[in-house]
């Protein structure tokens, strides 16, 4: 028994010792191939297409890269050119603003002073009462933002109901129903100077033209004060005291708020109050408030107290 243990053991370790031979490349397949060969070809041939296939998948990862790395520049221009289209914009309305101002042939007296650069500062004219007939006059001297009021209602299924820019109305003539459009037009520098204008047109875009041409016209100066009790601070956010306007059937007042308070106020009468500098104000309103003309209108006659140069009618 001794002696067979020995045997196993030795041929065992004669296992371990002797070296794997090499697997040889397969060679072409004859009659003396014997089937051990074949088998292993066979599983050359199937481990070939695994590494085929590797090959392959990092061939698409490099291809996928590079879309993203040419898609990424596609993103930025496409973003660029949004980007320039609003500059275009704003540039373009500047072209035809400063092309309006060189083009201009001034018809008034005042138009003319202003033309030659004998006035140059706006509040001279407002503060002498003089009547401005010309917009260009006003576009000379300051740099205005304009905005819409919502003062008319879509119309829809269900009635609508959502309010817009422009109000609708109809008059019913022999050739049918002829619609007509208005606008009401808000204008300012947000430094102290405010207009509003209403236009009418058969079209959206004159009327608003008109609105904001009607709204240069009429530009006033407002004073601006600190929203504290004691008036220390110095400060142009808010109104210097507590004013009342009222327009029909509206009353509003205007009370001052310290800074950091905000506007809290309609959102219609938000945008009257950025456009003329004030940030931080409280109201109290009474009336018919669905009404946006005789609102707005009663804000602007209220902030109109707060100058004693201005005329009040």
């Amino acid at each position: 028994m001794a002696e067979e243990e020995q045997t196993k053991a030795e041929a065992k370790v004669s296992e371990k010792s002797e070296p794997k031979e090499e697997k040889s490349e397969p060679k072409g397949i004859t009659d003396e191939t014997s089937v051990e060969d074949l088998a292993e070809a066979g599983s050359e041939t199937l481990e070939k297409p695994k590494e085929l296939t590797e090959k392959e998948s990092a061939e698409e990862t490099s291809v996928e890269q590079e879309k993203l790395v040419e898609e990424a520049p596609k993103k930025e221009i496409f973003e660029r050119r949004k980007s320039f289209k609003r500059r275009d914009r704003a540039e373009m309305e500047k072209e035809r603003k400063e092309e309006s101002i060189r083009s201009w042939v001034p018809k008034t007296k005042l138009g003319k002073e202003v033309k030659a650069g004998k006035i140059k500062n706006i509040d001279e004219i407002l503060n002498s009462n003089k009547k401005i007939l010309e917009p260009e006059i006003v576009d000379t001297l300051i740099e205005l933002k304009s905005d819409l009021i919502a003062i008319g209602q879509s119309k829809g299924k269900f009635g609508g109901g959502k309010r817009r820019a422009w109000r609708q109305t109809q008059r019913k003539k022999k050739e049918g129903n002829v619609p007509t459009f208005s606008a009401f037009a808000v204008v300012g520098d947000e430094n102290g100077h405010l207009g509003i204008g209403v236009g009418k047109s058969r079209e959206t875009l004159p009327a608003r033209d008109k609105a904001i041409r009607k709204a240069k016209l009429n530009v006033i100066r407002i004073v601006r004060g600190d929203g504290s009790f004691d008036s220390v601070g110095g400060g142009i956010n808010s109104v210097p005291f507590k004013i009342q306007g009222k327009s029909g059937s509206v009353r509003i007042t205007l009370i001052p708020a310290a800074p950091g308070t905000g506007l809290v106020v309609a959102d219609q009468l938000k945008k009257v109050l950025k456009l003329a500098g004030i940030k931080d104000v409280y109201t109290k309103t009474s009336g018919r408030l669905r009404t946006s003309f005789n609102l707005i209108k009663a804000c602007v006659d209220a902030l109109k107290k707060t100058n004693p140069k201005e005329k009040i009618k």
